[in-house]
């Protein structure tokens, strides 16, 4: 008799606790929360460092760099059942400027509870923004001009700004080298980027994740295809690449610059 009292007492318990942990489970994926992504510069695996740092590429050119900046924009987050929630379009254009820490982390808010599993993101301003015309950009038109991403409206935003010195076994004293990646004639040249999540980032109300995410700023030169700096100095007074066949080339290699590193859930 008391062995089945004792049964039927552990049989009670156990239901109580699968019930209220169901139930704390459907409460923890109720709501709204936040979530970052961060983005953490990098140069063939060495963390970044503008001005002194010095980066040799696979095709043996060394560069200092002086600047990196780039547009993120249209986020697209998939949960673990393969549904998506899209970023608010309005709120969705970020600009990443190395030399501005707080830049780094993309503050997602008002994201709704669940368990997400990949990110989606644009490297520049889509096509269909830029035709909504000036008054169709809100305030990152300004915030764009101010952080010396447009060329001038007919021209368009730079999606990536990336520049420095370069030497290389044909060029022994330092010369500049800027890489504007955008659009070119017929080439718009915005791409995007889905990452997988090693694990999963779990957006609560009481939990905002970070997803940290590596930019490999070598695969620019380094990748899909190969761009040597020294082939663009005609001139010899420095290399700048804003138009032209290499273009689209860069695009795709940007495109592969990004690895998620790991997810903090806290």
């Amino acid at each position: 008799m008391k062995n089945l009292l004792y049964k039927a007492l552990v049989v009670l318990a156990l239901s109580a606790t699968f019930t209220a942990c169901s139930n704390d489970d459907n409460e923890a994926i109720s709501g709204t929360g936040s979530l970052g992504l961060e983005f953490d510069n990098s140069f063939n695996g060495n963390d970044l460092i503008l001005d002194t740092q010095a980066n040799t590429t696979a095709s043996n050119e060394v560069l200092k760099i002086t600047s990196i900046k780039y547009i993120i924009s249209n986020v697209v987050l998939t949960k673990e059942d393969g549904t998506t929630f899209t970023y608010p379009k309005s709120e969705s254009y970020f600009i990443v400027d190395e030399a501005n820490a707080d830049s780094h982390v993309l503050d997602l808010k008002n994201v709704p509870a669940a368990n997400y599993t990949k990110v989606t993101f644009g490297i520049g301003v889509d096509k269909a923004q830029w035709d909504l015309g000036i008054t169709g950009q809100g305030n990152f038109y300004a915030t764009a001009q101010d952080a010396k991403m447009m060329w001038n409206w007919s021209a368009g935003y730079k999606f990536v700004a990336f520049e420095g010195t370069f030497t290389s076994p044909t060029v022994t004293t330092a010369l500049p080298f800027m890489v504007h990646t955008g659009q070119t004639g017929t080439d718009y040249n915005y791409t995007t980027v889905t990452l997988d999540l090693p694990t999963n980032a779990l957006v609560r109300t009481t939990i905002t994740p970070d997803v940290h995410i590596i930019t490999d700023l070598s695969k620019i030169l380094n990748s899909t295809n190969t761009i040597k700096l020294s082939d663009n100095n005609a001139t010899g007074t420095g290399a700048m690449i804003m138009g032209g066949t290499n273009l689209p080339l860069i695009t795709a290699n940007v495109a592969t610059m990004f690895t998620v590193d790991h997810v903090h859930n806290d």
